[in-house]
């Protein structure tokens, strides 16, 4: 299949057993504590843990790294907020519904609480801070946890605060309250975008350092504004800033998307992202009149060449099996406007597009397809960018590029079905991968549909905890990666 790479299969993996995670409880003898109360019964329970997935620890090295995490946990009598309410939550789960609870959502994200909350978790973990704004009111907040060998390049964790805005009359409960329900499943605005990432890379941090980890290269971990409508005041501005360059980035991983199979969906490259309004002037007139050369005939001919290679697009992806959304171009007509009464034929309409385009198509080539399809509408038919991104760098995924066999070898010790696609959309991978630096799209979440924007966006609980354990295991694979012959 094109663009997709299977690192490994394996059978279903069965659902995890209740009390097959770590689970708290408040301590009777230490009220601001917390007391292990059920082991993990096995690594083959482990739902979809494999060879790789630290199953060689005994039972009491597990209890040991259970007491080191114990004390990174909150306590009351230092000040710091008591998260849960219910004793049988995990706290990871308990700090995932804080952060969702937080309204970061357009058109007023409230980023100031955001920011607090990370800077918090940020000094629990002991992890170094440093805010850079990029713009006025515009902070990227950036937590670093040094390695052994800082001279060497680093791993990029990025996750964007915002989220987009809801419709709260179309969902089943408060978007913002992080509400779960009997399954597990907890809903609210960024449960899968992608607060659930950001919990997850704060939380496999906390259990690595609580075994006493330490790894060559610095993990970063960035916090970012703006993302859900562009990215022009956050991570586009932030990779030419003298703070980033001083990360020395190696490589990065950024979102993903859910997969509602076994599969777990990995992004190397994205379609560029081309906005485009086309405004055609004609002749005015009574709307009682056959005007000629009016602006809706060469609206209705710049409409009808856009939507017929849409078509021929769509067409192409449905009787193609190995292409996916990412592999084609997309056109979609977003905005149509003109006229100012019944009555009187318009001087001018315009049309905007919404273009995504698949990294293999000359962009050059394309934007003078346009351009033709502009001039075949008439005179007075002009176009132009709202937005234009030409950059279409993709990641490696050949087995030879260090930065991927650690990530793919990773997977396959936990037993993972990997797909490898071009993302359909557009994230701040892009403004990473320009620059220079290679950056995978990766959201642990399989057996979960695609939910992100929608209503009644949701993630369950074990899906999310497993990712956790999944970047456990990715973390240290990739702070691994032995100096490569670029690095002095």
């Amino acid at each position: 299949m094109a663009g997709t790479k299977r690192v490994a299969s394996c059978a279903k993996p069965a659902p995890a057993p209740a009390g097959g995670y770590c689970c708290y409880t408040p301590s009777r003898h230490r009220p601001s504590g917390f007391i292990f109360l059920s082991l993990q019964l096995s690594t083959k329970q482990r739902w979809g843990a494999g060879a790789g997935g630290g199953g060689g620890s005994s039972p009491e090295g597990k209890v040991s790294s259970l007491l080191q995490i114990d004390n990174m946990l909150p306590r009351k009598d230092l000040g710091e907020p008591v998260r849960s309410q219910d004793p049988v939550e995990d706290p990871s789960v308990t700090l995932f519904r804080e952060y969702l609870r937080i309204k970061t959502v357009h058109p007023e994200p409230n980023y100031g609480a955001a920011i607090q909350f990370l800077e918090r978790v940020g000094a629990e973990l002991g992890l170094a801070c440093q805010k850079a704004e990029v713009c006025p009111g515009q902070v990227i907040t950036i937590l670093t946890w040094q390695g052994t060998s800082p001279q060497l390049c680093s791993i990029l964790l990025n996750s964007h605060i915002d989220v987009v805005p809801v419709f709260e009359e179309h969902w089943s409960h408060d978007p913002f309250e992080a509400f779960k329900d009997s399954e597990g499943n907890i809903y609210a605005r960024g449960a899968q975008d992608m607060k659930c990432v950001s919990i997850q890379y704060l939380e496999a941090i906390r259990r690595l350092k609580a075994e006493g980890k330490r790894f060559p290269r610095t993990i970063h971990l960035t916090f970012v504004p703006d993302e859900e409508i562009g990215g022009h005041k956050g991570m586009e501005l932030f990779v030419k800033r003298p703070e980033f360059k001083a990360l020395n980035v190696g490589f990065a991983l950024d979102e993903g998307l859910a997969n509602p199979t076994d599969t777990y969906t990995v992004f190397y490259g994205e379609r560029n992202p081309w906005w485009i309004q086309v405004k055609c002037e004609g002749n005015p007139g009574h709307g009682s009149r056959f005007i000629e050369n009016t602006a809706a005939e060469k609206m209705h001919r710049v409409i009808t060449s856009f939507l017929e290679f849409r078509k021929s697009e769509e067409q192409r992806l449905k009787h193609d099996e190995s292409l996916t959304l990412g592999d084609v171009t997309s056109v979609n007509l977003t905005m149509l406007n003109g006229g100012v009464s019944f009555n009187v034929v318009p001087s001018e309409m315009s049309a905007a597009f919404d273009i995504r385009i698949a990294p293999t198509v000359n962009l050059e080539a394309f934007e003078q397809q346009i351009a033709a399809w502009c001039r075949a509408a008439g005179e007075g038919v002009i176009y132009e960018f709202h937005q234009k991104n030409m950059d279409q760098c993709v990641t490696s995924t050949a087995e030879t590029d260090p930065w991927w066999k650690a990530f793919s070898g990773a997977c396959r010790d936990m037993n993972m079905t990997v797909k490898c696609e071009i993302f359909p959309a557009a994230t701040d991978s892009r403004y990473i991968r320009a620059v220079g630096c290679p950056a995978i799209g990766f959201s642990p979440m399989n057996r979960t549909p695609v939910l992100l924007h929608d209503h009644n966006e949701y993630l369950n609980e074990q899906v999310f905890l497993h990712g956790i354990e999944i970047y456990v295991h990715l973390l240290p694979a990739l702070a691994n990666v032995p100096p490569l012959p670029t690095e002095s």
